[in-house]
């Protein structure tokens, strides 16, 4: 497995079926994600059991992501037709339903390979060769500032994927550092030797 923090996302080009059910063959990660952030979150497979939720749980917080300028990515290794056919299955039969955001087709597993996340069985819960679950958090010149990899039973927590964003955010307008659990509208601390005194002095009792 890579650690990709503090490196250049990976390009892809590949087929996709974008957010108006549009199936295209030429989805270019770089070229959708000019001038925004991006979040790319890989899940094993369609038409399965935690991953259905976690789509859905990502839906739901696409309205937010894109306020806050990001493009939002799923892939796996099924072909663009599986994704299409997800979509259009209705949720009380599986399905995933029409999500606010493209879903990539990773058919020769070259991307999941590239962001270092494809399993090889082994002891882990994922077939070999599926992606695991991680998400990357990618900022706007594609350095990914933020990644998590969750074995297969284990719902990742979209809401963190947007406090991610809006802490970096912060970061970038502020120069200030987010501390442990930092949420919008929390305070920033310097970071130095009297900045983090004078952020525990105050804070301490709330981490």
């Amino acid at each position: 497995m890579s650690v990709l923090v503090g490196k250049e996302a990976p390009d892809f080009s590949t087929q996709a079926v974008l957010a108006d059910n549009t199936i295209i063959g030429d989805y270019n990660f770089t070229k959708a994600r000019d001038g925004k952030y991006a979040v790319v979150f890989f899940y094993p497979l369609d038409f399965t059991f935690v991953c259905p939720s976690e789509l859905i749980a990502m839906d739901h917080r696409t309205d937010k992501l894109t306020e806050l300028g990001v493009e939002v990515v799923g892939i796996s290794i099924d072909s663009h037709h599986t994704h299409h056919a997800w979509r259009n299955t209705e949720i009380n039969k599986g399905g995933v339903g029409q999500l606010k955001y493209t879903l990539a087709a990773d058919m020769d597993h070259s991307i999941a390979h590239s962001y270092g996340i494809q399993s090889d069985g082994g002891d882990s819960y994922y077939p070999a060769g599926v992606a695991m679950r991680a998400t990357f958090v990618i900022d706007q010149n594609g350095i990914v500032r933020h990644q998590i990899v969750n074995d297969e039973p284990l719902g990742r927590n979209m809401d963190e994927v947007v406090r991610i964003v809006e802490a970096l955010q912060f970061f970038e307008a502020n120069g200030q550092v987010c501390a442990a659990g930092w949420q919008k509208g929390d305070d920033g601390m310097v970071n130095t030797a009297e900045g983090v005194a004078a952020y525990l002095s105050e804070n301490a009792d709330k981490l």
